[in-house]
C-alpha cells in the first residue's frame, strides 16, 4: 500500500481498531500488539491494497482475526478499564459517584463475559458506530448475524443488570 493512502485510511482508524482489540484481548500490551501487526499486514499489502474495496472493514477483519489468534495463544488475562474511561472526579455528590462507578464495573465485567462474537459486535456497533453491514464486513459474516449476535449481546447485560436491581 502507498503510504499516501496509508496516512489518510488507516492510520486515522488506529484509535478505534486499539478499542476493539482491547474489548477482545482485555490487555492493554497485547491491544497494543494487535494494532501494530494489523498496521504491518496493511501495509504489506503492496499490490493487493487497490483490490480490497473497503479499507476499514479489511484493517478491523484483519485486527479482529490478529486478537482471535492472540487470546487463543494464551490465557486471557483481564485488565482494568484504561483511564479515560472512569467516572470524572469533578462530581459533588459522592454518593453519586460511587453508584456510577459500581455500575461501569458491573457493566465491564459482564462485557468481558461475552462470547467473543457478541462481544466484537457490541463493540462495533455501540462504541464505534458501524452500520450492520460494516459489521458484517468487518467481521466477514452476514447481517441478519451481526444482528443476532447483538440482540444476544444486549439480552445477555438486561439480563445481567435486572440481576442486580
Amino acid at each position: 500500500m502507498k503510504h499516501d493512502k496509508f496516512k489518510k485510511n488507516v492510520l486515522p482508524l488506529v484509535d478505534r481498531l486499539f478499542r476493539l482489540a482491547i474489548s477482545i484481548t482485555g490487555n492493554r500490551e497485547d491491544a497494543e500488539d494487535v494494532v501494530q501487526d494489523t498496521l504491518f499486514q496493511v501495509l504489506q499489502k503492496n499490490d493487493d491494497a487497490d483490490s480490497i474495496r473497503n479499507i476499514e472493514a479489511y484493517c478491523f477483519r484483519s485486527a479482529r482475526n490478529i486478537a482471535i489468534d492472540k487470546i487463543s495463544l494464551k490465557d486471557n488475562r483481564q485488565e482494568a478499564i484504561p483511564e479515560h474511561f472512569d467516572v470524572p472526579e469533578t462530581r459533588l455528590n459522592i454518593q453519586e459517584c460511587m453508584e456510577e462507578d459500581e455500575q461501569a464495573q458491573m457493566l465491564e465485567k459482564c462485557i468481558g463475559e461475552l462470547p467473543e462474537k457478541q462481544r466484537t459486535v457490541f463493540q462495533l456497533r455501540t462504541v464505534e458506530g458501524f452500520s450492520y453491514k460494516q459489521i458484517a464486513d468487518a467481521m466477514n459474516v452476514s447481517e441478519e448475524q451481526v444482528k443476532v449476535n447483538l440482540f444476544r449481546a444486549r439480552q445477555r447485560l438486561k439480563d445481567f443488570f435486572e440481576q442486580y436491581k
